[in-house]
């Protein structure tokens, strides 16, 4: 399903921002996309939408697949290379010796535009029956979700979302206490996952998490491997 279409901003190209909404809504479908479910998330005409998606191909950052559906275009990855790249190597090792041990996804997100946290990079395990794919660029609120809630978690109460609940306030309370978050069905249907803040010299407030259908141990002792990660993550970064 597709998040709703966001404002542009009042003084800036609405051609632009309506451009970029259309990536973003490519990057968080779990499909390709019709032009009609596209121009449905931007919140714009079929014409337009269809303008915005050709000359968005022109440049190889949206292509189409035999049915004429669409979804992101190679032509990103150049653009995407330079991004927070060094994090990304140094973050993709240690993410992959834990999705190894516990045959789960195991993630790095990052907080994005004050209230949402964003995949920076994934790794899955090498030997699973059930992969879980969670690909980079995949964004939700920082009040959903374990890697939203821990980002949550380093923040101060002064900067969190206005619609926080009293329920969310009093189960950020006892993440503190613990260290971890935790969520289950709140992003994704039938997925689980356990998270820890990951903070970072001149980065934004970040999370490692893991994601499953199950987990299998332990929520403490999968987190305390994730504290570890973290602070190997943390140590090899230059905190």
């Amino acid at each position: 399903m597709t998040a709703p279409a966001k404002p542009s901003a009042g003084a800036g190209s609405q051609t632009l921002s309506r451009g970029i909404r259309a990536l973003e809504i490519l990057a968080d479908a779990d499909r390709n996309l019709s032009i009609d479910e596209v121009a449905a998330g931007i919140g714009v005409h079929r014409s337009v939408a269809y303008r915005l998606l050709r000359t968005l191909e022109d440049h190889g950052l949206v292509a189409r697949d035999a049915a004429g559906r669409l979804a992101l275009g190679t032509g990103l990855a150049a653009l995407a290379s330079g991004v927070a790249r060094d994090l990304q190597q140094v973050a993709l090792p240690e993410l992959s010796e834990v999705a190894n041990e516990f045959g789960m996804t195991c993630l790095l997100a990052v907080l994005v535009d004050t209230e949402e946290a964003v995949t920076l990079v994934s790794a899955a395990p090498r030997q699973t029956t059930a992969v879980v794919s969670y690909r980079p660029g995949h964004r939700h609120p920082i009040t959903r979700g374990g890697p939203g809630k821990a980002i949550l978690l380093s923040l101060p109460e002064s900067a969190w979302p206005a619609d926080v609940s009293p329920e969310l306030r009093a189960e950020m309370a006892e993440s503190r206490a613990r260290g971890y978050t935790l969520s289950r069905d709140e992003v994704v249907p039938s997925l689980r996952s356990v998270a820890v803040p990951l903070t970072l010299p001149g980065q934004p407030p970040a999370a490692i998490a893991v994601i499953h259908v199950s987990l299998p141990r332990s929520e403490s002792e999968i987190a305390e491997r994730l504290q570890a990660a973290a602070r190997t993550v943390s140590r090899s970064y230059g905190a």
